[in-house]
Parts: C-alpha cells; structure tokens; sequence
C-alpha cells in the first residue's frame, strides 16, 4: 500500500469526484462528508507507523500516529 501511495500516478480531483458520486449514489445527496486527520501520541517502539510529525493533540513534534476519518453530516435524525 506504501509503495501503491507513493510512486503511483493519480488525479486528486478524479479521485474526489469519484468519491463524491460514490457518496451520492450509496449514502444520497443531502449531506457532505467531513474529514478529519487526528494524532494519536505514542510512546515506545511497539505501535506500527509511529513517525514524529507535528500533531496539534501535542502541540509540536512528538511521536505520534496520524488517523483520517471520514464521516457523513446530514440533517436527518436517528432512527
């Protein structure tokens, strides 16, 4: 996956629109998607991925493993 995400060729913005109508086609077309890139700080060597990135969990350099989520926001309520 490392490799696929750093030397292969790919259109940020092809990726979103297709992202966007997979969205719309799954999840429908009235709400957004929000992203949201959280730190988890780590200590030790045991944990996979662990770099020493600048994370605002910190508040500066610290090792640290980054998280994206992705969620879906609609106006609609719960079951």
């Amino acid at each position: 996956m490392q490799r696929l995400l750093r030397y292969a060729r790919w259109d940020a913005d092809a990726v979103r629109d297709d992202l966007c109508a997979y969205a719309v086609e799954h999840l429908g077309a009235d709400g957004i998607l929000v992203v949201d890139e959280t730190g988890f700080l780590k200590k030790g060597r045991a944990s996979a991925g662990v770099q020493r990135p600048y994370t605002g969990t910190a508040g500066r350099i610290e090792n640290a493993q980054v998280g994206v989520f992705l969620a879906l926001a609609t106006e609609r309520k719960g079951p």
